[in-house]
């Protein structure tokens, strides 16, 4: 998934006032066309990336830079505002964050902090201002959080729950593959969001009866993965398919809801996203591969 990249690790501990030095990475977002890119340099070769970093970019107010994390022994910094352009040494440009998204880029740890980063560039975008009074907010100075001046309001990065279910018929072995209505087109799982006063389980049975028209239990957990692209914590439930198995599917949110056997189960081409290993582990083990841990 996009979080595994032993032999390294994300130190997202926020560090008040780090002094970049000239060798430290600058990741730059901006808004284009309807979309979001970013700026950086791909080999077309072997597909490796290459970030700026702070002797790449002329006249640098440094007072514009965020340090978001550190990976490795490479050190991460966010420039807000954006316009760089006129300043940014040859060999850069700004690449959309779909096409990241679609091809196998190296190392694999610059694309998790790429993920991680747009999560934190977002969020300092949309908490300029105080929701509770309007006043423009400061970034507190002890923890990576906004606080309001005026009314002492404080944002935290926002992080939402959602859950991605592999819905399964234990005496049929096989498993609930669907296809969005728009954006994603490619084989996926029963997903959705968590809502006010309800459980993950609750979120797992909820959706399932909403998107494919089924009821489930023994709903189990498999394993969660952080997904910076949408600001969400990605939860994978297996969960089993209880009285009748006819689907009824939300014609509105799906396009295709099928029952599919382990040997018809066509994955992503990316091995990034928690929905793609759940559907791996079901192709290669079927049903007893969703058994390995229980709630």
């Amino acid at each position: 998934m996009i979080q595994d990249i032993k032999p390294y690790h994300l130190h997202n501990e926020f560090i008040a006032g780090k002094e970049p030095s000239s060798e430290d990475i600058v990741l730059v977002f901006r808004d284009f066309d309807g979309g979001k890119e970013i700026l950086l340099t791909i080999n077309d070769a072997d597909k490796g990336i290459a970030f700026p970093r702070v002797k790449d970019i002329a006249d640098l107010e440094k007072d514009n830079l965020k340090y978001v994390f550190n990976v490795g022994e490479e050190d991460f910094y966010l420039y807000q505002p954006n316009e760089l352009t006129d300043h940014i040494a040859d060999g850069f440009s700004f690449c959309a964050m779909k096409d990241v998204r679609k091809e196998f880029l190296y190392p694999r740890h610059y694309v998790y902090a790429i993920f991680t980063a747009f999560q934190l560039d977002e969020w300092y975008k949309v908490t300029n201002y105080c929701g509770k009074c309007g006043s423009k907010n400061e970034d507190h100075p002890k923890e990576r959080a906004r606080i309001c001046p005026k009314c002492g309001n404080i944002i935290y990065p926002r992080i939402n729950p959602a859950v991605i279910i592999g819905v399964t018929d234990k005496e049929k072995n096989r498993i609930v593959l669907t296809k969005y209505r728009r954006g994603f087109a490619l084989n996926a799982l029963v997903a959705g969001f968590t809502e006010i006063g309800e459980t993950l389980e609750e979120t797992v049975q909820r959706e399932v009866m909403e998107e494919i028209g089924l009821k489930v239990t023994n709903v189990r957990y498999y394993k969660s993965q952080p997904w910076g692209i949408a600001s969400d914590i990605l939860v994978g439930f297996y969960c089993d398919v209880t009285g009748d198995r006819t689907i009824t599917m939300d014609e509105s949110e799906l396009k295709y809801a099928e029952w599919v056997s382990p040997s018809d189960i066509e994955l992503q081409p990316l091995d990034y996203s928690l929905t793609n290993e759940m559907m791996s582990l079901f192709k290669e083990k079927g049903y007893e591969g969703t058994i390995i841990k229980k709630v």
